[in-house]
């Protein structure tokens, strides 16, 4: 006959109503009756009668009291448990360290990596107008797609104030730049200051707030400034400097502003940095001579007013813009100004990430190395349960409810990770400078409430997750069953660890091929032909005398010793200026392209290192210079010539005509992200920015100190501020060398968890097997037949963890190089190598243990037997 269980239902009930000190006897009977009756008479009655006896017994004297048959001591249960978890921890020395060592360690990197998001995501929050801010932005359509970039038409920001009544503020300004600023006096003073040039709505519409002066007039004279405090102390210390000249210098000028207003220090978390503001009015009344719609050198954002559509907004100034340059192939539009940090990545006109995919990698990351912190704690915790069976058994006979055993465990859980937690906090607080120093940022610990409540519920939610097993599992059993020596087998708790073994290893061998591929990578961005010479090459800007008298300049700086050659230059790694402006024979509407254009001098180009594939550079040899022009082969590729004879073409530049003298090699303009873009270079001495020269790199600190002399021989008013080019190049990865730094120690503290984790493991299973280990030493097995015999079965979970890694992280690795043009190949060695060495590391964790294990003698463990 088919057993069957008792009416599900029925039980539950009877478990509810039943006082709890007779719940298990009663339930016994009831139990055993219905099985015998089952035998006896069959499922059908035996249901019957179960349900019969059920209902006899809801009598008073077995119904619980619902008002409560006790008053708990919760203090006294407390300090109990608390008494009971310390001897726990103090019995229990090896697990209750390696838990505490692996929550530490993943609390402590969750909590950097949690303190570097909030950071990240705080960044432009400040402004009080955020959710109402918006920058206009302007997509370019030509032959090669869409690309978005921040700049706007100047003229613009005056038809919007007219034509848009939904706009509150408009703010016109430029990009942060570095200039001179000076100060006469008794104490004359030249500094390199990060300043921008702004209108009055600026104030307005962002949230710069004012330390002195008088708002309603700031920035309404062309000659007014602004400063921030810290500026103000270094140019005018123990002064006041409100009504105090400043003198700004550009290029050769000179003009004297007045400083009408003191600015609070800019927050430190403004994506943008700066010290100084001048107005927009004379940036644009002076210093612009193409005043054009199609000029996009000035950057705007608006406030909207309450209520407005934002894409409304965005069309009607779209409008504008296309009312006043007809046939244009460039849309504007509006992007939230606080969304530009994290989200300013744009693909063929769409927002396609930025900054968040960092956040959003090291977020995961974090997860990860919390994850396996977690599978340590659950896997060694569960594993040590099975060991205080006798104690359950005793407690309960002496009357301990199941609810009060299961408080018991659960306080023993979280309390531990409330210290894992404290001690977490506490290397934060000691390793925050050198991660400051990692991630260049300045993220202070600060007990805020948003990361206590952060912080209590990662380690409430870790902690009743690991204390769930032995609270649910354990603290049900009979006491009886438990003294006469019953074994709580339990198999989907071992095959529970081990597949959280197996997780635990895929998931630190995917960060371990994840490092091999940024680290290939970043070699790969260290070593690759740019297409230029970028090592021991330097620049400085060309400003003061040095606009005037640069050839006298020049010619000096090439006989100091260590200076190989030197020109002016208009080159900068990123690129500087761009123009569609070009025209050639054959071009249709459709072959709009935009070049990267750069001003030249003499032996600018050669100085370089590019390499020319026709023709020549700009030579004191020829008499055209004025009229030649040279372009990359990406550029002569694009406009449709062929390579064979290009040389003697002409083409139309927005300057006037021009005739091809050169092509070079195609060469980086921005990083490797990117494929090779067109550019050309023209010979315009005049407008070049730059005092660029190559040393020999033998002696860089004396030859440094020589060009500093003779600079301040031509500038003294002028501080000397030298730039290598390599620095320019490496500052393109900065995200992905921190990425890479971060990822290095993420991998290590992963693996060390992990190690850690299986190291507990492989105590508790060897401990558990000493008599079977004994008894095969008895029967004749060596102990390397041991040591592979116990080795065998965590060899196997963590080949299983390898082998699911490995597709994933190929997959993972090849969606974090499908952002750079030239990428390295993913060669089966990389794979293999992670593989290999999360093997050999698991290995090296077992293997002290095991043979710890098989050394012993057998008639140790075996003389009570």
């Amino acid at each position: 006959m088919k057993n069957t269980n008792p009416p599900q239902l029925l039980l539950r009930f009877f478990r509810w109503f039943c006082d709890p000190y007779m719940a298990e006897h009663l339930e016994g009977d009831l139990l055993e009756r219905f099985e015998k009756r089952q035998l006896e008479r069959g499922s059908a009655k035996a249901k019957f009668l179960f349900a019969k006896d059920v209902l006899l017994l809801l009598r008073p004297g077995i119904v619980r009291s619902f008002k409560g048959y006790q008053k708990l001591n919760y203090y006294d249960m407390f300090k109990h448990n608390l008494i009971i978890t310390l001897r726990s921890f103090v019995r229990h020395k090896s697990s209750f360290i390696i838990n505490l060592l692996g929550l530490t360690t993943g609390l402590t990197c969750v909590l950097l990596i949690y303190l570097w998001v909030n950071d990240e995501l705080l960044v432009d929050g400040f402004h009080e107008n955020k959710e109402s801010l918006y920058h206009i932005m302007s997509n370019h359509t030509d032959a090669s797609g869409t690309f978005t970039i921040k700049g706007t038409p100047g003229l613009l920001h005056e038809e919007i104030k007219n034509q848009v009544p939904e706009v509150q503020w408009a703010a016109v300004y430029t990009d942060p730049h570095e200039y001179t600023v000076s100060v006469s006096g008794s104490t004359p003073l030249s500094l390199k200051v990060q300043g921008r040039f702004a209108n009055q709505e600026y104030l307005s519409a962002f949230s710069f707030p004012l330390k002195a002066g008088q708002s309603q007039s700031l920035l309404s004279s062309n000659y007014d400034a602004l400063i921030t405090e810290s500026l103000a102390e270094r140019l005018f210390p123990n002064q006041d400097a409100l009504g105090q000249t400043i003198e700004w210098h550009f290029r050769g000028s000179k003009t004297e502003f007045k400083v009408s207003g003191l600015l609070e220090n800019i927050p430190q978390n403004s994506s943008e940095q700066f010290e100084l503001i001048l107005p927009w009015n004379y940036f644009h009344d002076e210093l612009i001579t193409y005043k054009q719609w199609g000029n996009y050198y000035a950057r705007q954002s608006v406030v909207i007013g309450p209520g407005s559509s934002a894409e409304v907004v965005g069309q009607k100034i779209d409008d504008i813009f296309k009312a006043n340059l007809p046939d244009t192939r460039v849309e504007l539009f509006l992007s939230p100004y606080t969304d530009l940090y994290l989200h300013g990545k744009f693909i063929n006109g769409e927002q396609a990430g930025g900054r968040i995919e960092s956040v959003r990698l090291l977020s995961f990351i974090a997860l990860l190395i919390l994850l396996i912190a977690c599978i340590n704690f659950i896997n060694l915790t569960t594993a040590r349960a099975s060991q205080r069976m006798k104690e359950v058994g005793v407690k309960k006979s002496l009357g301990a409810t199941r609810q009060s055993l299961a408080y018991q465990f659960l306080t023993e859980s979280v309390l531990l990770c409330a210290l894992a937690t404290l001690l977490a906090f506490l290397l934060v607080f000691l390793l925050l400078p050198e991660f400051n120093h990692i991630t260049q940022k300045n993220i202070r610990l600060v007990f805020s409430p948003q990361l206590l409540v952060a912080a209590t519920v990662l380690l409430l939610v870790v902690g009743l997750l690991a204390g769930s097993y032995p609270a649910l599992h354990l603290s049900r059993l009979k006491a009886l069953l438990i003294l006469k020596g019953f074994k709580a087998t339990n198999n989907s708790s071992g095959i529970g660890r081990k597949a959280l073994v197996v997780f635990q290893f895929a998931l630190s061998t995917v960060l371990i091929v994840s490092v091999v591929v940024i680290f290939r990578q970043m070699e790969l961005v260290q070593t690759k032909n740019l297409g230029y010479d970028r090592n021991n090459l330097i620049y400085f800007e060309r400003e003061g005398q040095l606009t005037d008298q640069y050839e006298a300049f020049l010619a000096e700086l090439k006989n100091l010793p260590g200076v190989e050659n030197a020109a002016v230059s208009g080159f900068m790694v990123g690129g500087m200026n761009s123009t569609g402006g070009v025209g050639w024979k054959g071009k249709t509407d459709e072959d709009q392209i935009q070049f990267w254009e750069y001003n030249a001098g003499l032996n600018s180009v050669e100085l370089l290192g590019v390499e020319f594939l026709k023709g020549r550079g700009f030579s004191e040899e020829f008499k055209t210079n004025e009229n030649g022009v040279i372009f990359n082969e990406t550029a002569i590729k694009a406009m449709g010539m062929g390579m064979e004879d290009p040389i003697g073409k002409t083409v139309y530049h927005y300057t006037g005509q021009k005739q091809i003298v050169g092509v070079v090699k195609d060469f980086s303009i921005a990083s490797i992200h990117k494929p090779a873009e067109p550019a050309l270079f023209l010979y315009r001495p005049e407008s070049t920015h730059f005092i660029m020269a190559r040393i020999n790199g033998e002696q860089t600190s004396t030859t440094l100190q020589q060009i500093e002399k003779l600079y301040s021989q031509f500038n003294p008013e002028f501080p000397f501020k030298p730039i290598f080019v390599d620095q320019d190049y490496q500052a393109l990865y900065a995200s992905e060398q921190r990425m890479a730094v971060l990822s290095r120690y993420s991998a290590i503290l992963a693996i060390l968890i992990s190690c850690l984790g299986l190291f507990g493991l492989t105590a508790y299973t060897t401990e558990k097997r000493v008599k079977q280990i004994s008894i095969r030493k008895v029967l004749g097995s060596g102990v390397w037949r041991i040591i592979v015999l116990l080795t065998g079965q965590f060899s196997i979970l963590v080949g299983l963890g390898i082998i699911i890694a490995l597709p994933l992280s190929y997959w993972a690795a090849q969606q974090w190089l499908s952002d750079f043009a030239y990428q390295i190949e993913l060669k089966w060695w990389f794979f293999a190598l992670a593989g290999l060495g999360t093997l050999l590391l698991a290995w090296l964790t077992v293997f002290g243990q095991t043979f710890k294990a098989a050394r012993v003698n057998p008639a140790t463990n075996l003389r009570n037997e």
